[in-house]
């Protein structure tokens, strides 16, 4: 076990137990976004509910973002944000043709005007076209 992986957990709130630092060590690297079924095929010795329960408490912790990019699966990205702008640091984009999912970390959500008495909570912002890849 690597103590930095645990220490990064307990950073996060999150008891560092071997399924969590297991699941955390498949998922610390991925540069795109990703879903419980590619975790699966990374960890095919470990059974779908846990991995979901590890990713829905990194979710709750924010160490990851989740990401509803119209594809009806759920989908995954590493958390890079600073301070307490969780969902509005950056924006996503789903290649149409292969339907993988990037974060576009150096692009920020524009600021939208909220009528008065309307309150934000948080805010999804997804690009759609083709990918490098699929051109």
């Amino acid at each position: 076990m690597n103590h930095s992986e645990e220490e990064h957990l307990l950073e996060h709130g999150i008891r560092p137990t071997s399924v969590r630092i297991l699941v955390w060590r498949a998922i610390s690297k991925k540069m795109q976004a990703f879903c419980l079924s590619d975790v699966e095929d990374m960890l095919p010795e470990m059974d779908r509910s846990s991995i979901f329960r590890a990713l829905r408490l990194f979710t709750e912790n924010q160490l990851l973002h989740e990401i509803d990019d119209g594809s009806g699966t759920c989908k995954y990205c590493l958390c890079r944000c600073e301070g307490n702008n969780h969902h509005l640091n950056h924006v996503h984009f789903s290649c149409t043709k292969c339907g993988k999912t990037y974060c576009l970390e150096n692009n920020i959500i524009p600021t939208v005007e909220l009528p008065e008495g309307f309150e934000m909570v948080e805010a999804e912002y997804i690009i759609k076209g083709i990918c490098p890849n699929c051109r």
